[in-house]
């Protein structure tokens, strides 16, 4: 079961979905992450790159409800961290519906790549990895090698036949979208294994990252300066 990644679009990454209809889904999936408590491994990650003697400059890639940064900004508050919050993201739907909730973030539609330079601190990334491509997620990960001084977090599921198994019954439960429960399911069979990681780390020439389970079925890779 699941011994090779499922390569298979899911619902949600359908452009004629109309803005109501995403807007409810990435509602339901910021509520997956609470759930899951999806946070505390990046978060984990900025308590070990914190420098509260200067502003912490930050870029989400595929920020989607804009979630992870709302909470990395309250994480900020707490530690008396000064941040500069940027999120970008493909899908045009993806900003209204972040902007919706407030907050001093800058979203902005457009390509990572465009951001080049721009003197980020730390690239960060939550449920993006296991939609791209092979060669997409190895330019990713040479991206953020060149782009962040003080390093970069990849926030991903982990292939694991029990998670597999058992999200359909929590989505159930907890009565989420079809297509968020339909979506969860495949993004389950898309994502990595700790094994898998280590080829796009040596192709991408990038030899002192660290792979690491987190609980529960999250597997995430970092790299700190």
């Amino acid at each position: 079961m699941l011994t090779e990644r499922l390569h298979s679009d899911e619902l949600m990454d359908d452009p004629s979905l109309d803005p109501d209809t995403y807007r409810a889904l990435l509602a339901d999936l910021a509520w997956v992450n609470r759930m899951t408590m999806a946070y505390r491994p990046t978060l984990a990650f900025l308590d070990r790159v914190k420098d509260t003697s200067r502003t912490l400059k930050i870029l989400d890639v595929g920020f989607g409800d804009g979630d992870m940064l709302r909470r990395i900004a309250r994480w900020a508050q707490d530690r008396g961290q000064k941040v500069e919050l940027v999120g970008v993201d493909l899908n045009p739907r993806s900003k209204p519906a972040a902007e919706a909730h407030g907050g001093d973030i800058t979203y902005v539609t457009g390509d990572y790549a465009d951001f080049a330079g721009q003197g980020f601190d730390c690239v960060i990334s939550s449920l993006v990895a296991h939609h791209m491509t092979h060669g997409q997620l190895v330019a990713f990960l040479r991206f953020m090698e060149a782009e962040s001084a003080r390093g970069w977090f990849v926030n991903d599921l982990h292939r694991h036949a029990l998670a597999w198994l058992g999200y359909p019954l929590l989505a159930r439960l907890a009565r989420w979208h079809p297509i968020v429960r339909s979506d969860g399911h495949t993004s389950i069979a898309r994502s990595y294994r700790p094994a898998e990681w280590q080829p796009l780390l040596q192709q991408a020439g990038i030899t002192q990252a660290r792979v690491e389970r987190r609980f529960p079925f999250r597997l995430c890779v970092s790299r700190i300066r």
